[in-house]
């Protein structure tokens, strides 16, 4: 089954976007590196609860 989840900037922690992801085969926090427009540069960005 797909979850939401929701990714924040590591820099300034605005939260961004917003993807699915299966929760099965992902049990952890999901980390992608995103462009930030705020920061105005790619970041890292972590799933928030």
């Amino acid at each position: 089954m797909r979850q939401q989840a929701i990714l924040a900037c590591g820099e300034c922690k605005r939260r961004n976007y917003s993807t699915t992801k299966n929760k099965k085969n992902d049990p952890g926090r999901m980390e992608i590196k995103k462009y930030c427009r705020w920061c105005g540069q790619h970041t890292l960005h972590r799933e928030t609860r």
